[in-house]
């Protein structure tokens, strides 16, 4: 059953059986709000069980870019367009949250986004290919993130 992500009443509904489940709740919350905000899109996440495509596409540009499987399982995924921009997110129940921006115009920005829940370690498949900035959020506390710049065409 799909979900609309209420970033004025935080829920951890999907997302349960997280060790880091309200800060996932509030990272999935702060997602939502930036796309209300800058994009008018309400944010509607489905189980990953009802969403294998995005997944699997998510999973594929890490394995082929930077040879990255993630270890933890994908609780909930998304994919829409905004604009003319592909975006797709896989929240785990590690409490990481990746996300690809994928500019759908030759030459666009098209990148991997990773963000850690406040309480969760760094994933080992992550930790030693990137550093990870940390930001505030009211929502979320404190995220910490990085990124690659994808290098072919998904």
């Amino acid at each position: 059953m799909s979900y609309t992500v209420d970033f004025a009443d935080v829920s951890t509904v999907g997302l349960e059986t997280s060790p880091v489940a309200d800060a996932l709740a509030g990272l999935r919350a702060n997602e939502a709000r930036y796309f209300k905000n800058k994009y008018d899109h309400t944010f509607i996440v489905e189980p990953a069980s009802k969403a294998k495509k995005t997944i699997d596409w998510i999973h594929k540009i890490l394995k082929d870019e930077r040879d990255i499987v993630i270890e933890s399982r994908p609780l909930e995924a998304t994919e829409f367009q905004v604009e003319n921009i592909r975006m797709a997110y896989v929240f785990y129940e590690s409490g990481l949250s990746i996300n690809v921006m994928y500019t759908l115009d030759d030459g666009g920005k098209r990148a991997v986004g990773f963000k850690l829940s406040d309480g969760m370690e760094i994933p080992e498949e992550l930790a030693s290919k990137f550093k990870f900035a940390r930001q505030k959020s009211k929502l979320a506390g404190t995220i910490r993130g990085s990124y690659f710049n994808i290098k072919n065409e998904y």
